[in-house]
Parts: structure tokens; sequence; C-alpha cells
């Protein structure tokens, strides 16, 4: 063996041949006797640079597609690794069973009718229909809000609640609408604000407001009543349409409907 004083021990046995680095961050060139300058090599298992997409891939976020020959290990932990329950209890007792609404119970059955009959179908539904007309569409509307200031445009009714619209005079830029309303015969109240929807009239000189408040199921009985006011602030004084004393009410009463068996199962719940 000899030793050169720039190159690299070589056996005599492997003559000129040159061996090839298995890195080129750890070892020097050894072709040609220049010596590269050596970096220092990462140990095993240590972190090193990637890029964004192998750091993507490598986190397994998704959308990273894994390549045809490489395999994805999934951790699995458990609740009580986090120190939590691995079952929840839930206890029920015959006075925590559910009251099913009768118009709940109604509709189920509407739509089991609308499954298996052949027929075209006539059913009755329990809902509040006003008891007086809609007052935007009486003759006297705009001599009624001039001399109250206030009047009641019209409602609508629906398993969900109550909701209509307001007109009021702009009498003032700061004014407040509500619906006072009662399910008992006024021996209690409730009052539901109302927001404003935008102007109205010529030359904006009235506002529409609307309003809307719940109704629980016990008004959907046959008979039940709501009664309600309009009331109007502004300017430091109070107005209120109340139906010329009258109050506007709501009856709860049988309202007939058709289904032809050609609709879809659920197109009844257009027609309330």
């Amino acid at each position: 063996m000899s030793r050169g004083p720039s190159s690299a021990v070589l056996p005599s046995a492997l003559g000129s041949r040159k061996l090839t680095p298995r890195s080129l961050s750890c070892l020097s060139d050894l072709d040609g006797g220049v010596a590269l300058e050596p970096r220092p090599c990462r140990p095993p298992g240590s972190p090193g640079r990637a890029s964004p997409e192998r750091r993507q891939k490598a986190a397994g976020a998704p959308g990273a597609a894994c390549r045809p020959g490489c395999s994805r290990q999934l951790r699995v932990r458990f609740a009580d690794a986090l120190g939590l329950e691995l079952a929840q209890v839930k206890v029920f007792n015959a006075g925590d069973d559910p009251s099913v609404p009768l118009h709940v119970l109604s509709r189920l059955a509407i739509n089991s009718d609308l499954c298996c009959s052949s027929q075209d179908l006539e059913f009755t539904l329990q809902c509040l229909v006003p008891d007086f007309p809609p007052p935007v569409e009486a003759a006297d509307f705009g001599e009624r809000l001039q001399r109250q200031l206030v009047c009641l445009e019209r409602v609508t009714c629906s398993d969900l609640g109550i909701s209509g619209t307001v007109r009021v005079c702009n009498v003032a830029f700061e004014k407040q609408v509500a619906v006072r309303y009662t399910f008992s015969g006024w021996r209690s109240t409730h009052e539901a604000v109302a927001r404003w929807r935008g102007p109205a009239g010529p030359e904006g000189k009235e506002d529409v407001f609307t309003f809307g408040f719940p109704v629980p199921p016990f008004l959907l009985e046959l008979g039940s009543r709501v009664h309600f006011a309009v009331r109007y602030r502004v300017a430091g004084a109070e107005y209120w349409d109340n139906n010329d004393r009258q109050d506007y009410s709501l009856t709860c009463r049988n309202h007939a409907l058709h289904m032809p068996r050609g609709e879809c199962e659920e197109s009844w719940i257009h027609f309330i």
C-alpha cells in the first residue's frame, strides 16, 4: 500500500478503481484527488429541513396523495388515554318520556297516508286563523292610518308562530313599535318588539315594521285564541291600533286541505 500527500489510502488490489461515497455531505470527492469541503453529517433520526410538500405528506394532511409503495401509519387513541370515560350512561325515567304535540302527530299521519294511499287525499289541519280580514286591503286603510298614526297591515300563521307587518306615519326619526299579545284573555301579557323594514308611502312619509312571536303547542287545540294589539311610541307620545277597541284575535280552527296523489310526499307543507 502507498500513501500520497493528497490521496486517500487505496488497497493495491483495487488498482486505480475509485471509491464511490455514500453521501457527498459526509465524504470528500475522491475523483482526481481534489477534496471538497466536508459538511457535518446529521445524526440518524435527527430532524432535517424538508420542503413544504414533504412536510404536508409526512403530516398526513388531507389532500396529500400517497405514492405507490409508500405506507402510512395511523395512530388510534382511546378516550381513557386522555383521561376521559370510555362510556356514558344516561338513565331515562318514565316522567322523562317526551310528550309529542298533537299537531306533530297529525303531520306524521299525513305523511304516512301520502306514502300508502293510491287516491287523492282530503284531510283537515288544526291551525290559527285570523278573525279579521287583512286591514291593508280595506278601503279605509289610509284614513285609519292618518287618524291612528299606526295600523296593522296583515298577519300570517304557522306552527312556528305568528308574524306580520305594521305601518306607521313617519312623525320623527326615533320611534318604537311593539306588539302586546296574550294567550289567556289578557290575564297575562307578553310583548314582541317590531323591527324596521323600510320606508313606504309617498315620499317616504310612512314606515313599515315587521314582528313575530312564537305559538305554544297547546294553542293548536280547537277553540284556542290569541289576542294582540299594536303600540307605537314616537315624539314622547303613545298610539295604539287595537282594531277599534275590539283587539285583533286568531282562533284555532279546522282547515280543509286537498292533496292530489301525484304531488310529492313533502309537498303538503307548502299548503300550510
